[in-house]
Parts: structure tokens; C-alpha cells; sequence
């Protein structure tokens, strides 16, 4: 059963935006303590990117401060994670997260940044 599904990812210039999207299953979207986005890139461990609990705090990796934002529609059971100025260095993987008794991962989506 498919409970995070990622959507948005694709092909973009140095300086550009992308929008990411999960759309999460309305049981495991309530009662996550914790929703993120986590990416990796070739060569690399997985890494946190941003991640938003249950009362709304949100945190994000130093790296990309400032330029992400990530969010979530409680109508609408979907995670979302605005990515403006990207760099060749964001290009990875990005993965959505949720926290519950156990972890849940979706399948990924390819962000690909050109120089």
C-alpha cells in the first residue's frame, strides 16, 4: 500500500524554482509527528533537507535556509517543498518523510539543477 507519493521533480537552470509535492494517505498524514523532505545525491548518504511537526515548527537544513520553504495543506493531505535559487548542488533524489511508530518513505522524485 502506497502511503507517500512525490511529485514535481524535473530539470531546471541554476537560479531557478521547483515545487515538490507529497500527497500522504489522510491517516498516516494525521498522525505523523513529523513530515520532511530528505534528499540524496550520487555518492552520498541521505540527508534532511526540511521538516515540519505536527504544531507547524518547521526546520531546514543550512544549506538550503533561506531558499526552501516547506509547508503542508491539511485539506488536501500533501506536503510541499518550494525550492527557489537552486544550485547544481541541490540536484539529488529528494525523498518524503514521515515520522509515526515507524518511518515511512516515498519513492523519490529527480531534482536535476544545470550550471
Amino acid at each position: 500500500q502506497v502511503q507517500l507519493v512525490e511529485s514535481g521533480g524535473g530539470l531546471v537552470q541554476a537560479g531557478g524554482s521547483l515545487r515538490l509535492s507529497c500527497a500522504v494517505s489522510r491517516t498516516l498524514f494525521f498522525s505523523a509527528s513529523v513530515k520532511a523532505w530528505y534528499r540524496q545525491a550520487p555518492g552520498k548518504q541521505r540527508e534532511l533537507v526540511a521538516a515540519i511537526t505536527r504544531d507547524g515548527t518547521t526546520n531546514y537544513a543550512d544549506s538550503v535556509k533561506g531558499r526552501f520553504t516547506i509547508s503542508r495543506n491539511l485539506a488536501k493531505n500533501t506536503i510541499y517543498l518550494q525550492m527557489n535559487s537552486l544550485r547544481p548542488d541541490d540536484t539529488a533524489v529528494y525523498y518524503c518523510y514521515t515520522k509515526n511508530s515507524r518511518d515511512d518513505w516515498g519513492q523519490g522524485t529527480q531534482v536535476t539543477v544545470s550550471s
